[in-house]
């Protein structure tokens, strides 16, 4: 149905601002980390391990949008995916370091993204999700 406007139902558009909310503090997260170079971290590692971070945030945009926008099923999965290897993640990083600004930023990032997840497979959003 090209040129035909459809109405996003309510859950989705949750979905799709709660994600982006998310990336957003994603961003936030990867300004507020550390890059002093040390002894195995240089300058070198540090930028391309910054410009890796913001190409994984703009794909996860992409899959957003794919999922909320062109009404595709396979990108909430990949988007679950990643939650749950982001909170296994961040249970690693605050055993070992404590929490920190970053990693705060990092817990409600996890939580407006469950939360976005949580919409997308509840309510209204029940099939609006194909392919």
């Amino acid at each position: 149905m090209a040129g035909v406007a459809m109405n996003i139902p309510r859950n989705v558009m949750w979905f799709e601002v709660l994600l982006y909310m998310s990336l957003v503090l994603d961003a936030l997260s990867i300004a507020f980390q550390d890059r002093t170079p040390s002894g195995d971290t240089t300058e070198a590692v540090i930028m391309v391990a910054n410009v890796l971070a913001a190409c994984l945030i703009l794909a996860m945009c992409y899959f957003v949008w794919l999922a909320a926008q062109r009404r595709k099923n396979w990108p909430r999965w990949v988007l679950v995916a990643s939650l749950v290897l982001s909170v296994i993640s961040l249970f690693q990083i605050v055993g070992e370091d404590g929490l920190h600004v970053d990693s705060v930023i990092e817990v409600v990032s996890c939580v407006l993204t469950a939360a976005g997840l949580y919409f997308s497979f509840t309510g209204d959003a029940q099939g609006w999700f194909n392919g």
